[in-house]
């Protein structure tokens, strides 16, 4: 052990007053395997998206917060740049190594340390996957709610770095609502801790909040006090169809206010995204005829047949209304999951090259003219374009998929038709997936110059070197 030790100190002196290259120090700082870089990142892909060998100088994977500290600090000695690596599902480019970068990957930190089901609470290291989390919790009376498609790969300090949404937000809130307290360390190496494990704690600022949704840029999640809830005991799921976005809205409201705070998700899915996923081939769709508007609603409570009861009330009351249009209910929890299956399963609006994706948000109120305005937009531009269209809804997120279908076009001419309309209506480039590198040319359009400036005196104030994840989100 004094050997590493030894092997450490001499590893984090300056690299300008060292005769060895970076990655040397870092092969002296960890153990064996813990740094790969050549031949054997090959089998890396850049990232969920983009299947091309991972570029980095080396790709690091320390086990401990005290190694990621070592690391860090060793890098920021050596004005080092670094890219804080996730589960690489992101959408915006947030965590692209080149190779000039060092990459740090935490998914050797990947236990689950502590579970408290009296205070309802559960800390994890920050490589673990949200879908371990979900499965360490089935058995227990507890469960963590944020749930997304990428569950199998974002990593917690991921979901953490981008304050991720999902299917649940309009009841659980976003992921920085399920955070109590972390563990980061910050650009010279200092390791700070807030593992607060309370829902009050107002003993001054609220540091881990500089840490969630400022994507790997101010410092580097490695624990994290998880915010659990009681496991639900009944649940009612409905796909049900709407003339008009208006009836929509209405049936929103109704729900919001008669299912008494247990209304988890609402799903809506535009006849364009609803079509492409229930042709032929694919999902079945269990309607007999097309509507402009559809949408996956569930509810989750602990009174299974006074839940049930009062759910059937207000589909059926809606029904004689005609607020609804029509309406499903699943017999089965394979039913359910045949249900839940044309809202998640996006391959079927991804089979073009290119094809473009989008999450915004806006005032409820203006969604449906914001679509139409865009759609409107795409075909004076693309004719022949096509845009597939599904949100969250409830809590103002919207995604579109665009498919120019053809030659020549480009995301800067797409973004322009897509991110334009929100300015006025005062709405947000991004809703959930963050700001990476894709969308730095429309964050400095639609946030004052008073938040940029804050933004940046920040980034200066906690990595003064600016080795953390460089030029993402906001240049200095």
């Amino acid at each position: 052990m004094r050997e590493r030790r030894d092997k450490c100190a001499d590893a984090l002196l300056p690299v300008s007053l060292s005769r060895c290259p970076v990655i040397h120090h870092l092969q002296a700082l960890l153990r064996e395997g813990d740094v790969l870089h050549g031949d054997s990142l090959r089998d890396r892909a850049t990232s969920f998206w983009d299947a091309r060998p991972m570029q980095a100088m080396c790709l690091v994977r320390p086990r401990s917060t005290a190694e990621v500290s070592a690391v860090v600090r060793l890098c920021h000695e050596a004005h080092q740049r670094v890219v804080v690596l996730g589960g690489l599902t992101g959408t915006v480019a947030g965590a692209m190594a080149d190779a000039s970068t060092v990459a740090l990957s935490l998914e050797r930190m990947n236990a689950i340390e502590e579970l408290d089901p009296v205070g309802g609470t559960c800390i994890v290291q920050a490589g673990i996957t949200l879908q371990r989390v979900e499965e360490a919790l089935a058995k227990s009376a507890l469960y963590l709610p944020l749930d997304l498609g990428a569950r199998g790969s974002c990593t917690i300090g991921g979901t953490v770095a981008t304050n991720a949404g999902g299917i649940n937000v309009l009841r659980y809130g976003m992921m920085r609502h399920l955070v109590l307290g972390l563990e980061a360390v910050m650009a010279d190496g200092t390791v700070l801790s807030t593992m607060n494990a309370m829902q009050k704690n107002n003993a001054g600022y609220d540091l881990k909040q500089l840490f969630i949704g400022t994507e790997g840029t101010l410092g580097v999640v490695t624990r994290v006090v998880l915010r659990l809830f009681p496991r639900t005991l009944s649940r009612q799921s409905a796909l049900v169809a709407f003339a008009d976005f208006d009836a929509v809205i209405a049936f929103l409201n109704s729900l919001r206010r008669d299912l008494g705070g247990t209304l988890s998700a609402f799903e809506v899915m535009w006849d364009s995204y609803f079509t492409q996923q229930t042709l032929a081939g694919r999902q079945r769709s269990p309607f007999q005829q097309r509507y402009p508007f559809c949408a996956l609603v569930e509810a989750e409570g602990a009174q299974p047949a006074e839940d049930e009861q009062r759910f059937q009330r207000l589909l059926e009351a809606a029904l004689a209304a005609g607020v609804l249009a029509d309406a499903v209910v699943p017999k089965s929890e394979h039913e359910r999951q045949q249900l839940w299956e044309i809202r998640e399963n996006l391959e079927p609006v991804l089979q073009a090259d290119p094809v473009y994706l989008y999450d915004v948000s806006l005032p409820i109120r203006d969604m449906a003219a914001y679509v139409r305005d865009v759609e409107r937009a795409l075909r004076q531009c693309w004719p022949d374009s096509r845009c597939f269209v599904m949100g969250h809804i409830a809590d103002g997120n919207v995604h579109l998929f665009v498919q120019p279908q053809q030659a020549g076009t480009t995301l800067a001419q797409c973004d322009e038709m897509v991110y334009s309309p929100l300015i006025a209506l005062g709405g947000s480039v991004s809703a959930e997936h963050g700001i990476g590198f894709a969308k730095k040319p429309w964050l400095l359009r639609t946030r004052s110059e008073a938040e940029l400036a804050l933004m940046r005196s920040l980034k200066r104030l906690l990595d003064p070197r600016g080795i953390l994840n460089p030029g993402c989100v906001i240049d200095v």
